[in-house]
């Protein structure tokens, strides 16, 4: 069965990220947060760098990066697919993109009934760390 995705990627996006894990050296990850920093803006951190848990809901697997978002902005963005793109200027967050002058950012649009019926189930941080 294909699930319709709740995480979509730009092509900018994906250049990025292969910019990234060239400089780290590892695996990525990406959290959005309904709060402090660039307030809702996806930051991306080394896989590990940044703790997820029962509060935070993984929405699935971008560019080969884990994607999770607060459960409480989950509650708001729920029927709403993401596309992860960047756009030029240096955000406020602790996302490891912001020294190349570059930062993350989300479009979104609403999911249609028959993508609803059919969304790729989520999790939550613990049960990805806990399997």
């Amino acid at each position: 069965m294909t699930y319709t995705k709740r995480v979509l990627i730009t092509d900018a996006a994906k250049e990025t990220i292969d910019t990234l894990r060239k400089r780290f050296g590892g695996e990525l990850m990406f959290h959005q947060s309904g709060g402090c920093c660039d307030g809702s803006s996806p930051m991306c951190f080394e896989k590990g760098d940044f703790k997820v848990g029962s509060q935070d809901i993984w929405l699935g697997e971008v560019y080969g990066c884990d994607f999770f978002m607060s459960a409480d902005q989950f509650e708001y963005w729920k029927h709403t697919q993401l596309t992860l793109d960047i756009t030029p200027g240096r955000g406020s967050s602790f996302s490891i993109e912001i020294p190349m002058g570059i930062r993350f950012m989300i479009r979104s649009r609403m999911f249609t009934m028959e993508e609803i019926e059919n969304l790729e189930p989520t999790k939550t941080g613990e049960e990805v760390l806990n399997p």
